[in-house]
């Protein structure tokens, strides 16, 4: 990958009922490009729209990849990835750092009606998970727009229900992350992304306090 490819990481911070999302702009050798903001509903349904309106505001066509930080930020508004790739024409990746046996069951606890349904229903549409090995540590890809093509020797222990298929090493979706991935498991732009929402979370705190 070139040092001076840029992709745009998204991360998500919740304060009580409003969710700070950061994005950021950064190039494979570690520069940092450009900030945005937006802001989301925590529990709502608005996060989806929350990162079109951030890649529209950015307006920066020398970005190759959009990157967010898992699919389900601000207490489970669950992020439409082909929504998201089709509204902004980027590969798009959702990157998470846990194993998890999926949020179907989390959801079906947490909420009911109309407020479940929708989740389920985004939640089910998500492309699958796949595992990838990034600086010896593993991290979990589902993307839209960009190949991730299943390892050929991938096929996971069907005595174990939590295995994750492995992501063949030189698919378009693994170069991505490990191309902004210069050390550690967390790809820089989503790193810096996160630095700036808890810091824009922060903020936003301090100056509601002293209205």
């Amino acid at each position: 990958m070139k040092p001076g490819q840029r992709a745009l990481g998204v991360a998500f911070s919740d304060a009580e009922s409003v969710a700070t999302c950061a994005g950021a702009v950064v190039r494979a050798d570690r520069v940092v490009d450009g900030l945005a903001y937006e802001r989301c509903t925590v529990g709502g349904d608005d996060a989806t729209a929350t990162v079109v309106a951030l890649v529209d505001s950015i307006d920066r066509p020398d970005i190759a990849a959009l990157l967010l930080a898992g699919v389900a930020p601000a207490w489970f508004n669950v992020l439409d990835l082909p929504r998201i790739h089709e509204a902004t024409g980027l590969p798009t990746l959702a990157v998470s750092f846990e194993a998890s046996p999926g949020l179907a069951p989390a959801i079906r606890a947490e909420f009911d009606g109309a407020d479940r349904a929708w989740r389920l229903d985004s939640y089910d549409s998500l492309p699958p998970r796949r595992a990838l090995t990034v600086n010896d540590e593993q991290v979990f890809v589902r993307a839209v727009g960009a190949d991730a093509a299943v390892a050929a020797d991938a096929t996971p222990n069907a005595a174990d229900a939590d295995a994750v298929p492995r992501l063949a090493p030189n698919c378009e979706a693994a170069q991505l992350v490990r191309g902004f991935t210069p050390e550690g498991g967390r790809p820089e732009p989503l790193r810096v992304a996160r630095l700036a929402a808890r810091a824009g979370r922060e903020l936003g705190t301090r100056l509601t306090a002293r209205d």
